[in-house]
């Protein structure tokens, strides 16, 4: 292959007049062989310019990352019709990577990196084991230029292995044997140069120590000898100041440098090991020796290193915020043990007064982001990734954990609070302070309403130094105010003029305030106490329209989801208010969503997600309005018309942010009537579902299974419509799409045949051939056999002759039974695999068609001496199930109760016995899921499926089978008031008229019970009775009146003979 070839292509690919065909070019030239070995060539060739080597590192990572890997189906037979790169150029670059990281400038290092992840990933240990040998090699090379590439070799290798479980480490865990001490030797070396690039390799070192321990601690890697050279390490790292000249970085970019990269990631390994393997009482049992041992070997000379670093932030030298931020973290968790706290107790009022209040104060950086971009204000008080690494949330973090868990310190913080909000200086200095003080008093809240010494105190606290502040003429303080009393919105007020006051007062900020981020903290406020005081409630009733239309301004304003949730609250909590305001409401809400999901399209990469989870909030909140307004038909009418185009956009445009929230409006605008506009959108859902939201069918599923129930003389008026629905399920059951979205098509099959029962006869076959079919594949799971089953049980509810006929007709390959005797026989065998009320309903009903057949198929002869059996575990099944369905309901929601949570002695730990059990808990769960993972074909020998059934059982009996199970939540006509159907009686009905007309039937369905089950069935015949007459008592009760005559319902039945 000539290399100026690929040279010029790679350089053309620069010029956008050229793009297009050099990488038509190069999409030709990257088959041949020997292409992607010339390429790396080119990569590592210094005569190579630059821009040309990163275009190229650029191609041949996209190269890999699609193409490195064999194809192969689900059989395991190769793929041969997608390309992948050829073994011998896979072994030239395997050979040539690392050395390629190494010599690489950064620019193209970072590309290499992928490559070389995504090497690891598919050959590793098997294919290249010594990648190894080739990082350790270049490690213990006497060039510094060769350990940083080797070490970003090497934290590709960990990275690839960082979330698996302990069990599949085992291939890492190997090679860290090897490295690990190469890795400390290094340390020891570098520790005593204390330059940039020392502090870079020492940064990376410590990047790969703490993925390697981030989800689970290899305890054969980490000895006592070993883990005290490594905190040793830790701690000096930390200790170390940074050379002299750093202080003239400016402070912004300070955080950046390698000296401070290193000491927080040495802050967050020891924060990360303490928390996780190092917190007695919290660990998983496999950790509780080596959580007491590192709680009391490591952490209080840790302690002392890291009060040493907030002494020097106290005086007034620059730490960086992650350092502070990791380093307030360990101190939270060691307020939980006593070993520790008894470190902490003594300096906790200097860590309040010097570190944690400074950090909750108002600060020059808020002061500079609130006046020059109130926008980016309101978005990092809100984001929640921000609150990860904010010093300012570890710290609120820290005094929870203290004032909550530990004795007097909540009355030592109150103390502090007081004398600050008492101080009667008046200085932008003193507002700092105060909204310090209130900021933290609002982070107790939760328990301070709990504690009885101060929760009666609460509203003589929010009228004296709360109420005056919500007109303070300081910005931040009105916020700050309004940010209080939405988290004491729960207290206990005795007076009514303090209630009034709050609420005018923040209504007032609400409609008038001229600072934005004082209006988004008075929305939050104002929501929370009109939910929480039912007084404020009332009285904002004649202000339902001027508070949603300021609330609505600020969703367009800040285009902020927490707001769109307020809104929806509030929209709750006015319903019959809302009402003549729905149409304006509804226009407002989808002209901002229009406009936030527009700009979600076309603004800043960074920008995009916040608007589109603003976008989705604001569909939901359209969907709550509708919701509301289910009953009032003609409003909802016309907000289907403002709502319809809306939807069809998004559908047009293929937007997949969106789909899921689309879909559940369309549900909304469905549950009642479905108008000629909505019957447009199906087969727009039918493109869509072809073209990308195949992965969206169970979202889809409440929206279809309404055009299905709630207007089918219209479904069936179109045979379009039914072909449509039809085709998706096919789809689902013939691709691999997973078996939950597969049930889901089975369903939706279920609830067509019983829905247009008598009408859809050159359907069934369809139907039922596309259910059987799919359990001729691999089923994992009993709940997709279960329902494929229920499919034909339900076509032979529909019509028993067309069923038998159609399974008559029907031949699969590689068996000699007839699909007849194949489905009557899993069907009986996987009776106990029915749950929930429904399911076990059909079951009942399709046996009693089969009991009740004048011509029966010979297979089901065969099978007579299962019938009464099988009946009597669903019918048993059935009673369970209707008592726990009758318990839910009735079952009302304790109300919480606030209670006083024990404070810890100085000689106290904490024990957090819930989240250990919780977690020994899923680690079982793991193991039992792992251990029954194995799963056979659906026309499998017997023993097996009874074995899978077994366990099925199992699973069934933990998480609890009776009531409705989750596709329940799909009704049939089955469960329509209307339905007539009691399983109960039909099968008494059947049984009973069998004597007499078929006794010799009879006989051979009652052969061979034992004494038990034929009292179980007297119980059964009981219920039956007792239920038609409750149903009888039920019909005379609708129709106005009783008649009360001496008709008894007997109470026993004898089958004894």
């Amino acid at each position: 292959m000539d290399p100026n070839k690929v040279l010029n292509a790679l350089e053309a690919t620069m010029n956008p007049n050229l793009r297009k065909e050099a990488e038509a070019q190069l999409d030709q030239m990257h088959k041949i062989a020997g292409f992607s070995p010339l390429l790396i060539q080119l990569i590592m060739s210094d005569e190579v310019q630059m821009a040309i080597r990163q275009s190229g590192a650029i191609y041949l990572k996209n190269m890999c990352v699609q193409s490195w890997h064999e194809r192969s189906d689900k059989d395991g037979t190769p793929v041969t019709d997608v390309f992948s790169i050829h073994e011998n150029d896979r072994s030239v670059i395997r050979t040539n990577i690392v050395k390629a990281i190494i010599h690489a400038p950064d620019i193209i290092r970072s590309q290499l990196t992928v490559i070389i992840h995504n090497i690891i990933k598919h050959d590793f240990p098997e294919r290249w084991p010594n990648v190894v040998d080739d990082i350790n090699i270049h490690l213990q090379d006497e060039s510094p230029r060769s350990w940083m590439g080797a070490l970003m070799a090497l934290y590709q290798l960990v990275k690839t292995y960082e979330f698996k479980k302990p069990e599949a480490r085992t291939p890492v865990i190997s090679a860290m044997k090897h490295l690990l001490p190469v890795m400390l030797g290094m340390f020891r070396n570098l520790m005593e140069d204390n330059s940039a690039s020392s502090a870079l390799l020492q940064k990376q070192l410590l990047k790969i120590l703490y993925a390697l321990v981030q989800y689970s601690l290899p305890m054969e890697l980490f000895n006592e000898k070993i883990l005290d050279e490594w905190v040793h390490i830790m701690r000096v790292i930390i200790e170390t100041p940074p050379p002299p000249e750093t202080s003239e970085v400016d402070e912004l970019e300070r955080c950046e440098l390698p000296w401070w990269k290193s000491k927080k990631w040495a802050v967050h390994f020891l924060a990360r090991v303490f928390e996780r393997y190092g917190s007695p009482g919290s660990v998983s049992k496999e950790y509780n020796e080596f959580s007491e041992f590192f709680l009391k070997r490591y952490t209080v000379s840790i302690l002392q290193v890291l009060l040493k670093i907030f002494d020097a932030y106290r005086n007034k030298e620059y730490v960086s915020p992650r350092v502070l931020q990791q380093a307030l973290h360990f101190l939270d968790q060691a307020v939980s043990h006593a070993h520790t706290w008894k470190v902490m107790k003594g300096a906790y009022h200097d860590l309040l007064k010097d570190i944690i209040f400074p950090l909750m104060c108002f600060t020059d950086e808020d002061k500079e982001t609130w006046e020059d971009d109130p926008h980016e204000y309101i978005r990092m008080k809100f984001d929640i990734f921000e609150d990860f690494l904010s010093p300012s949330s570890a710290a609120q973090h820290l005094l929870h954990s203290a004032a909550s868990k530990r004795k007097q310190v909540l009355q030592k913080t109150m103390g502090f609070c007081y004398s600050v909000l008492t101080d009667t200086t008046t200085s932008p200095e003193s507002s700092r302070k105060k909204d310090g003080a209130l900021h933290i008093i609002g982070s107790l809240a939760d328990t301070l309403l709990k504690k009885k010494m101060y929760k009666d105190q609460l509203e003589l606290m929010l009228r004296t130094h709360v109420i005056p502040e919500l007109s303070s003429e300081v910005g931040f303080m009105r916020a700050r105010a309004s940010w209080v009393i939405q988290h004491f919105s729960e207290a206990k007020f005795k007076k009514k003029e303090n209630i009034i006051n709050v609420v005018e007062a923040l209504k007032h900020l609400l409609l008038n305030d001229g600072e934005l981020p004082v209006r988004v903290e008075a929305a939050m406020a104002i929501q929370a106490f009109l939910s929480e005081q039912e007084l404020a409630e009332k009285h904002c009733v004649q202000y339902v329209r001027p508070i949603m239309q300021a609330l609505l301004q600020l969703v367009h304003e800040t285009e902020n989801d927490d707001l769109t949730t307020i809104v929806q609250k509030v929209i709750c909590l006015y319903c019959e208010q809302v009402i003549p305001y729905a149409v304006e409401i509804t226009q407002n809400l989808v002209m901002v969503g229009s406009c936030t999901k527009e700009g979600s399209a076309t603004g800043d990469a960074g920008d995009n997600d916040d608007k589109a989870v603003t976008a989705m909030g604001i569909l939901s909140t359209i969907e709550t309005v509708l919701d509301m307004m289910e009953e009032e038909r003609e409003i909802t009418l016309q907000l289907e018309s403002i709502v319809a185009p809306l939807v069809a956009h998004v559908l047009k445009t293929t937007n997949m942010d969106y789909y899921e929230e689309i879909f559940s409006l369309m549900y909304s605008l469905t549950c009642q009537a479905i108008s000629p506009h909505m019957w447009e959108a199906l087969p727009l859902i039918a493109e869509v579902f072809e073209d990308d939201a195949f992965d969206y069918f169970t979202d889809m599923m409440p929206v279809l299974h309404n055009f299905c129930t709630i207007d089918t003389p219209t479904l069936l008026s179109n045979s379009k419509y039914l072909e449509i629905i039809f085709a998706m399920c096919k789809q689902i059951l013939e691709k691999e799409t997973g078996e939950d979205p597969e049930c889901h098509a089975a369903k939706l099959l279920e609830v067509i045949i019983l829905q247009c029962r008598g009408q859809i006869d050159q359907c069934i076959p369809l139907f039922v051939e596309a259910t059987l079919a799919r359990l001729t594949r691999e089923v994992k799971t009993s709940e997709l056999r279960t329902m494929c089953l229920q499919v034909v049980i339900a076509a032979l509810y529909y019509n028993p002759s067309l069923l038998i006929q159609t399974l008559e007709s029907m031949r699969f390959p590689n068996t000699s039974e007839t699909i007849s005797e194949q489905f009557f026989r899993q069907w009986i065998n996987d009776v106990d695999c029915f749950l929930g009320i429904h399911d076990r309903r059909m079951c009942v009903l399709g046996l009693c068609t089969l009991m009740d057949l004048p011509h029966r198929p010979p297979c089901i002869e065969e099978l007579s001496n299962r019938f009464i059996p099988s009946l009597i575990v669903l019918f048993q099944g059935l009673v369970r199930a209707y008592k726990a369905s009758d318990s839910s309901d009735s079952s009302s929601e304790d109300e919480e109760e606030d209670f006083e949570t024990a404070e810890l002695a100085s000689d106290e730990d904490e024990i957090d016995e819930e989240s250990t059990e919780y977690l020994e808990m899923l680690q079982k769960k793991l193991v039992t899921q792992e251990k029954g993972s194995d799963t056979s074909s659906v026309y499998s020998d017997e023993e097996t499926d009874l074995e899978n059934d077994e366990d099925d059982d199992a699973s069934d009996d933990e998480f609890g089978d009776e009531g409705e199970t989750m596709l329940e939540a799909f009704p049939t006509s089955m469960e329509a008031e209307s339905s007539s159907v009691d399983e109960f009686v039909a099968f008494k009905q059947v049984h009973s008229s069998l004597l007499a007309r078929d006794p010799q039937w009879y006989n051979v369905l009652m052969t061979g019970l034992s004494d038990e089950q034929r009292k179980s069935l007297e119980e059964i015949y009981v219920l039956a009775d007792q239920r038609h007459a409750a149903a009888e008592s039920k019909k005379i009760e609708k129709t106005g009146g009783y008649r009360f005559e001496n008709a008894s319902v007997p109470s026993s039945f004898s089958f004894a003979t």
